[in-house]
Protein backbone atom coordinates (compact mmCIF):
# COMPACT_ATOMS: atom_id res chain seq x y z
CA UNK A 1 0.00 0.00 0.00
CA UNK A 2 3.10 2.38 0.89
CA UNK A 3 4.39 1.77 -2.88
CA UNK A 4 1.28 2.91 -4.06
CA UNK A 5 1.11 5.91 -2.04
CA UNK A 6 4.62 6.54 -2.48
CA UNK A 7 4.19 6.22 -6.33
CA UNK A 8 1.17 8.84 -6.63
CA UNK A 9 3.66 10.93 -4.54
CA UNK A 10 6.36 10.88 -6.73
CA UNK A 11 4.44 11.49 -9.66
CA UNK A 12 2.21 14.61 -7.99
CA UNK A 13 -0.69 12.76 -8.10
CA UNK A 14 -1.85 13.17 -4.83
CA UNK A 15 -3.86 16.19 -5.98
CA UNK A 16 -5.89 13.47 -8.50
CA UNK A 17 -5.70 11.26 -5.51
CA UNK A 18 -7.65 13.79 -3.01
CA UNK A 19 -9.97 15.22 -5.91
CA UNK A 20 -11.44 11.54 -6.86
CA UNK A 21 -11.59 11.29 -3.35
CA UNK A 22 -13.47 14.21 -2.72
CA UNK A 23 -15.98 14.00 -5.64
CA UNK A 24 -17.28 10.59 -4.18
CA UNK A 25 -17.53 12.02 -1.07
CA UNK A 26 -19.57 14.54 -3.04
CA UNK A 27 -21.31 11.74 -5.07
CA UNK A 28 -22.77 10.09 -1.74
CA UNK A 29 -23.79 12.77 -0.16
CA UNK A 30 -26.03 14.40 -2.99
CA UNK A 31 -27.36 10.61 -3.81
CA UNK A 32 -28.36 10.40 0.13
CA UNK A 33 -30.31 13.80 -0.43
CA UNK A 34 -32.19 13.05 -3.23
CA UNK A 35 -32.96 9.59 -1.80
CA UNK A 36 -34.12 11.35 1.13
CA UNK A 37 -35.87 13.73 -0.95
CA UNK A 38 -38.09 11.12 -2.68
CA UNK A 39 -38.40 9.50 0.59
CA UNK A 40 -39.98 12.68 2.20
CA UNK A 41 -41.91 13.40 -1.10
CA UNK A 42 -43.51 9.86 -0.72
CA UNK A 43 -44.43 10.35 2.76
CA UNK A 44 -46.55 13.48 2.00
CA UNK A 45 -48.10 12.28 -1.16
CA UNK A 46 -49.60 9.26 1.02
CA UNK A 47 -50.34 11.94 4.46
CA UNK A 48 -52.41 14.33 1.02
CA UNK A 49 -54.34 11.08 -0.23
CA UNK A 50 -55.24 9.95 2.97
CA UNK A 51 -56.21 13.29 3.78
CA UNK A 52 -58.18 13.33 0.45
CA UNK A 53 -60.08 9.80 1.89
CA UNK A 54 -60.45 11.48 5.23
CA UNK A 55 -62.54 14.12 3.90
CA UNK A 56 -64.39 12.36 1.60
CA UNK A 57 -65.87 10.03 3.78
CA UNK A 58 -66.77 12.96 5.72
CA UNK A 59 -68.40 14.65 2.71
CA UNK A 60 -70.21 11.38 2.57
CA UNK A 61 -71.57 11.46 6.48
CA UNK A 62 -72.30 14.85 5.97
CA UNK A 63 -74.92 14.05 3.16
CA UNK A 64 -76.21 10.93 5.34
CA UNK A 65 -76.87 13.40 8.21
CA UNK A 66 -78.57 16.10 5.78
CA UNK A 67 -80.84 13.00 4.32
CA UNK A 68 -81.48 12.35 7.92
CA UNK A 69 -82.38 15.70 8.88
CA UNK A 70 -85.05 16.26 5.68
CA UNK A 71 -87.05 13.21 6.48
CA UNK A 72 -87.64 13.92 9.96
CA UNK A 73 -89.53 17.64 8.55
Amino acid sequence: MSDLIQTFAERGDLAHVALLLWACAASAAAWFALRELAAASRRFDDFVRELERFNRRGRRLRAVDDDCDDTDD
